[in-house]
């Protein structure tokens, strides 16, 4: 099962680099395969498409930081890589059902996808 630690440390990547842009060829080169096969190989197990699963990520990690910290919305949404905050809010609400600004008052309860593991 060698290949499924390579998807494990490929997934720490991710995990690693949420606030950077995440590399899709040394995803792959981490766990020694091409974009293609990992993506298909991902998304077989996963049961969610790569890109999903990193916006999935982008957005817990992004609704955290919201409740726990000072930042601003607009803050937050470049530190995981959107370029505007209509992007981000869009992509949040997807998630979370809600608007980012409504989500950093105390009280409210946002979905959470925890990291993935292959076992």
């Amino acid at each position: 099962m060698e290949w499924l630690k390579q998807l494990n440390t490929a997934v720490n990547y991710i995990e690693e680099h949420l606030t950077d842009t995440i590399d899709m060829e040394k995803m792959a080169q981490i766990a020694h395969c091409s974009v293609f096969h990992f993506q298909r190989m991902f998304s077989y197990l996963a049961e969610v498409p790569l890109s999903e699963y990193i916006r999935r990520r982008k957005m817990t990690r992004a609704a955290f930081d919201l409740q726990n910290g000072n930042e601003k919305v607009i803050d937050i949404a470049l530190k995981y890589g959107y370029e505007s905050p209509t992007a981000f809010n869009r992509a949040f609400q997807s998630v979370h059902g809600i608007a980012p600004s409504i989500a950093k008052q105390s009280g409210i309860i946002l979905k959470a996808f925890p990291p993935i593991c292959f076992q």
